[in-house]
């Protein structure tokens, strides 16, 4: 434009001076460069968005949560999946297919294609430290194969459990960068946890909290809903894009302790686990063997010394442990009757036939996280209630108030024929997991089996190869670690092709193992119970399996080949080396729930919350487990308000701050109701505006013990003593901090979510002294 204006002053002056011609000519270079920044002389270049390679799948990939490899009816297991027997039916199955035998870990190396340790993943993000190996950060030179996908034209979606970002960045302040909308997905709905309350869940659409739709009273369950809004994204982008494919990853959070199906599906299941584990663990590896889904020659591993024989409990023990193996089918059944929904709907829309379906029946091994007692029914001081307590109140099990975790007697019968569980990345029981691919229009070997050794970072290699893409080596400029997978879509159509993945390591709390070219070496450094572990690991033993004739590590061939076992020894020093493997991290839990991470509120011992404040996770809430006040600026006018100032628990404890019949109630409730107590203030709260205060000062020489008071207006108004306080440690992650309202989630005895404020609520300042 400054150009143009000073064509047009040089006519002006050219004019003036009476030189018409030079004026015309002048008018001319005006009248073209006019013509360049017009739009009838410009040239349409609109931004295009990435096009999918033709003939692109829709892709879904279903992730269940602790699914014993020999749960499933599908593979052998006495819990009916026949959403899961309908899959396979159609598609591969894989019997030797593995992944990391914990959480965080195998959904790294599952979105990222990389090895676990090597993209930050070597634990839990509730346990990460400050090791390259184990801080559970996604890098930039890790991209998902959402990202992939999504620069290759795809829409994405997770929807349900994402457990791979920073514990400590799980707040409402963010930063997002490292949630699911910020690795390469459009759109999320779940959970930000490793567990969760399926009645009633803390949940995030993309990076906002959200209320449930419904309570737990009115038939909500989280697995219903989770498919419920799969299916509407998927309408959602069928009706808006039909031309491009989408990518659907559907993790559940099943069946991750707590179990909680509805009431109704655990009556299906009443006495049909009466037989007891080592019975069920035998039955089911003769059902694996007629099904063909394991080898003939697979022997069936004993039970480890540190389990129990069934025949060797009481009658009461026995009740409850069946009980609890009762709820966790009620869990499986429904969790595969709602992932049968999802994938029936997807099937019958057009384009069904064209989706590849990748379903990973678990993360990991069974849980035997809840050791031999198992977790339901506890007492005050933490540990199971007495037996007789126990099967005296058995229809709570499964309920909003119970963790509901089976013992881990049944989570190894579950493991058929495999030694260990979950955590116990040196043997199969905890690193293997069956595989279903279906895709109707490319795989024609309807209910084939594949025998091939497979790993859970190869299935993005795998999906690249078969959409057609090449594995970017930068992605939004930054240069991006080779893949560690290897793609199996050869096994698609080669039932007898040899394995490609040569080798591959495993590590979790200290258990390892190395596997190559159908040789395993692996060292048990402890049991999964074990929350104390030492980090001595020379004292660990390692055992060596020929896996090619020894399909479920039946006989340990350490003595009979020294040489062998050195030879494998020496390989995971060099992987975990060039893994990030070491040091080893042992532990579970110690570095999380307040222990070494960095906390968003670290530093700081004065909060100011407001009304609107949208929660956020008892785990990142101010330390209560120290002497606090908690101060409330309240509007009292002629009728009492009445609700929540402050919320902090869940269903399995917490306590609550709130205004009922005028007066100013604490209410604690310590491990699950175990304890319950309340401190009711002595007077009604006066009219206009008041400062209510809530005071706790912990006994030094008392652990979980301290006097507590209630000031109105600076005034005392009631005092106690608290006899059992702590705030949420187990459940912190799926527990939350609310202001003005309570959580779904029943807190208190009479008190229930969101019970909000009614009156007008100027702040909440919280103060740790």
């Amino acid at each position: 434009m400054k150009s143009i204006s000073r064509l047009l002053a040089s006519a002006s002056l050219l004019a003036a001076l009476g030189h018409p011609v030079a004026r015309a000519q002048v008018m001319e270079q005006v009248s073209s460069a006019d013509a360049r920044i017009a739009v009838s002389g410009s040239k349409e270049n609109w931004v295009k968005a990435p096009v999918a390679p033709k003939g692109a799948p829709n892709v879904v990939v279903i992730l269940l949560d602790d699914v014993g490899f020999a749960a499933g009816s599908t593979f052998g297991g006495a819990v009916p999946t026949p959403g899961m027997d309908r899959v396979a039916a159609d598609g591969l199955r894989y019997n030797n297919f593995h992944v990391t035998a914990l959480c965080s870990p195998t959904r790294a190396a599952l979105l990222t294609g990389r090895n676990d340790h090597r993209v930050g993943f070597g634990t839990v993000t509730e346990s990460s430290s400050p090791y390259p190996g184990y801080d559970g950060v996604l890098r930039d030179n890790a991209a998902t194969f959402a990202r992939v996908l999504k620069g290759n034209g795809y829409s994405t979606a997770a929807i349900g459990k994402w457990h791979n970002t920073p514990y400590f960045e799980v707040n409402p302040a963010g930063p997002f960068d490292r949630w699911p909308t910020g690795v390469g997905f459009d759109y999320f709905y779940g959970f930000m946890a490793g567990a969760m309350d399926h009645f009633s869940p803390y949940l995030f659409r993309n990076t906002t909290a959200v209320e449930q739709p419904r309570s737990a009273e009115q038939g909500f369950n989280l697995a219903a809903d989770l498919t419920d809004d799969a299916i509407r994204w998927v309408d959602t982008h069928n009706a808006l894009s039909p031309e491009k494919p989408y990518l659907l990853y559907y993790a559940t959070g099943a069946t991750h302790e707590p179990h909680q199906p509805p009431r109704d599906w655990i009556a299906r299941f009443k006495g049909r686990f009466d037989q007891g584990w080592d019975k069920f663990r035998s039955e089911t590896f003769a059902r694996q063997k007629k099904l063909g889904f394991i080898p003939a020659h697979a022997k069936l591993t004993p039970r480890p010394a540190e389990l129990p024989a069934w025949d060797t409990l009481s009658a009461d023990q026995k009740r409850v442990y069946a009980r609890q193996m009762e709820v966790f089918a009620a869990f499986l059944a429904y969790t595969d009757h709602e992932v049968d929904r999802l994938l029936r709907h997807v099937r019958a829309q057009p384009g069904g036939d064209n989706t590849l379906v990748v379903y990973v029946v678990s993360d990991n091994g069974a849980s035997a996280e809840g050791g031999p007692d198992g977790r339901d029914i506890s007492g005050a001081d933490g540990r199971a209630a007495p037996i007789a307590e126990r099967v005296a109140r058995l229809d709570e099990l499964g309920q909003p108030q119970h963790p509901a975790q089976y013992s881990a007697g049944w989570a190894w019968a579950t493991s058929s024929p495999f030694q260990w569980t979950k955590q116990v990345a040196s043997h199969l029981g905890g690193a293997t997991s069956p595989l279903i691919i279906s895709w109707p229009e490319r795989i024609k070997d309807k209910g084939g089996l594949r025998e091939q050794f497979t790993h859970v970072n190869s299935i993005a290699a795998t999906l690249y190869e078969v959409i057609g893409i090449t594995p970017p080596t930068e992605v939004n400029g930054v240069k991006q670690l080779p893949l560690d997978g290897v793609s199996f879509a050869y096994s698609f159509t080669q039932p007898k092709a040899p394995s490609r993945h040569g080798v591959q390591i495993f590590e979790q709390m200290g258990n390892r193992a190395i596997y190559k070219d159908g040789w395993w070496a692996g060292a048990l450094h402890s049991v999964p119970w074990n929350y104390q572990r030492s980090e001595d690991f020379s004292a660990d033993r390692w055992e060596l399996y020929n896996l090619s004739k020894d399909y479920s590590q039946a006989t340990d061939l350490a003595m009979k080949h020294p040489e062998k076992l050195r030879e494998m020894q020496a390989l995971f020093d060099r992987e975990a080396k060039a893994n990030n493997v070491y040091p080893l991290n042992n532990s579970f839990g110690k570095n999380g729930f307040g222990g070494e991470q960095p906390r968003l509120l670290d530093g700081r011992k004065d909060f100011v919350f407001r009304p609107g404040f949208p929660g956020m996770p008892a785990a990142q809430a101010p330390d209560f487990s120290l002497s606090h006040r908690i101060a409330a600026r309240i509007m009292v006018e002629d009728r009492s308000p009445e609700g929540v100032l402050l919320a902090n628990g869940g269903n399995q404890g917490g306590f609550l701050l709130y205004v009922q019949d005028g007066h100013v109630v604490f209410e604690n409730n310590y491990r699950g109701g175990a304890h319950r107590q309340k401190l009711i203030s002595t007077r009604a709260l006066p009219k206009g505006m008041v400062d209510v205060v809530y005071e706790y000062d912990a006994d030094p020489k008392a652990r979980e013990q301290g006097e507590a008071r209630i000031l109105i207006n600076g005034e005392l108004a009631g005092n106690a003593r608290i006899t059992h306080f702590s705030p949420p440690t187990f459940t912190s992650e799926y527990d939350t901090l609310t202001i003005g309202r309570a959580p779904n989630a029943k807190i208190g005895e009479t008190i229930a979510g969101p019970s909000e404020f009614s009156g007008t609520l100027e702040s909440v300042r919280v103060s740790l002294k």
